[in-house]
């Protein structure tokens, strides 16, 4: 079966997904998007200080990935405010689909017309329309509330929740039960990656889907906790807060990086640009091998 025949959710946050989408926006409505919102740092971080809202930061991100960098679109959405006033510092996309947010009965009505304007055809969806923040447990009773304080911490979670719960998007849900292929990763561990899990319509979804679920890997070690951790206790780790395990396949280049758990595709993934970046064209290609043997069965190197 051709990749461009397949229904494809790729779910995550901050440039990983972002990065994914690019790559696949050939499939134009085929492709989902679903996005981390619990970001509270920088811009985002001031928009939800000042009212109760989503972090629309990363949903940003993800749709400026969709049009042409040298669009006027692009431009526009991705401009930040220099100086030391009260706008230095923060993105102008940011900040219309902040208004949006105020003017629009629902944030996905807000982002349906982004997409209207910057003639986006994936779609993309927040992990939940309700304002939510993460939250750390640590041995010895210690808890840290927030993105910000996670990625700061230098010790790996027992656990994460999301405070307060809340429940996602029902077309996330229908999107996913009927996906032939999940995409999680690449990205930060715990503040992209693991987010939309703890949704628990989104990872009940992902339990009862069909679909093969593909975990990219990333390409340098992140600046957060989960940075030491093995591929195998990342897979774990995921087991133990969701009660499942969702991964089938994961993609990574380091051909160290071995696995007792699922199996692992080695294949070149680095750009020559920039090497912490997945090349479009090794990423499409590496998909296309991982899908191949659930569709179309061929010899690949697997460890595990």
């Amino acid at each position: 079966m051709q990749l461009e025949n397949l229904n494809i959710v790729a779910i995550g946050g901050g440039h990983g997904l972002g990065r994914v989408l690019s790559t696949l926006s050939f499939m134009g409505d085929k492709l989902t998007g679903i996005v981390t919102t619990t970001d509270n740092g920088g811009s985002t971080g001031r928009l939800r200080r000042r009212s109760s809202t989503i972090a629309w930061g990363d949903l940003r991100n993800c749709l400026t990935e969709l049009v042409p960098t040298d669009s006027v679109g692009s431009q526009l959405f991705n401009f930040r405010f220099d100086g030391a006033d009260e706008l230095g510092g923060h993105n102008l996309g940011n900040l219309i689909l902040y208004a949006l947010g105020q003017i629009q009965s629902r944030p996905i009505d807000s982002i349906k017309l982004v997409r209207r304007m910057l003639r986006v055809k994936t779609k993309v969806y927040p992990m939940s329309e309700t304002p939510t923040d993460l939250m750390a447990f640590y041995p010895k009773g210690r808890c840290r509330v927030g993105e910000m304080s996670v990625d700061e911490m230098p010790v790996m979670p027992k656990s994460l929740m999301l405070a307060p719960l809340v429940k996602g998007v029902d077309r996330c849900i229908e999107t996913i039960e009927s996906a032939d292929i999940i995409i999680l990763g690449p990205g930060s561990f715990l503040t992209s990656v693991v987010p939309p899990l703890l949704v628990r319509d989104i990872s009940k979804a992902i339990a009862k889907s069909n679909a093969q679920c593909i975990f990219i890997d990333n390409l340098v070690k992140e600046n957060s906790p989960a940075s030491n951790l093995t591929l195998d206790e990342k897979l774990q780790w995921i087991s133990d807060n969701i009660s499942f395990q969702p991964v089938n396949t994961v993609i990574c280049e380091d051909p160290a990086t071995t696995s007792k758990l699922v199996k692992v595709l080695h294949h070149p993934l680095s750009s020559d640009k920039t090497p912490h970046h997945h090349d479009k064209e090794q990423l499409i290609a590496a998909l296309k091998i991982a899908i191949g043997e659930t569709y179309m069965p061929t010899k690949i190197t697997v460890n595990g």
